[in-house]
C-alpha cells in the first residue's frame, strides 16, 4: 500500500468536510485499513513547507501530489484506490 499524507487546517471548512467523505468510506471493508499521515500545516510549518501546495486540503500518495482544494467523497476514494493500486 502507498503512503498518503493530508495537509490540512483545523478550522478549514473544505478540509472538515474531506474528514467526513474520509471516515465514510473508511467503513467499507475495501479501505478500512488505509492510513493516512495527517500534518496540520500551521502546527507543523516546517514540514508543511518542504511540499509545494497552495490550498487544503492537499493528498499526496507516495510524495506525489493528487489532489489539492476541496474534494468530494468520489475524489477520496480514488486517492484510496491510487493508494492500493
Amino acid at each position: 500500500m502507498k503512503s498518503i499524507k493530508l495537509f490540512y487546517l483545523k478550522n478549514c471548512p473544505f478540509c472538515k468536510r474531506a474528514f467526513s467523505y474520509i471516515d465514510e468510506l473508511k467503513k467499507q471493508e475495501t479501505y478500512k485499513d488505509i492510513e493516512i499521515e495527517m500534518i496540520e500545516e500551521s502546527e507543523q510549518a516546517d514540514l508543511a513547507n518542504q511540499y509545494d501546495y497552495y490550498y487544503v486540503p492537499t493528498f499526496y500518495v507516495d510524495d506525489e501530489k493528487v489532489h489539492e482544494g476541496g474534494i468530494t467523497q468520489d475524489e477520496v476514494e480514488d486517492l484510496f484506490k491510487k493508494a492500493l493500486s
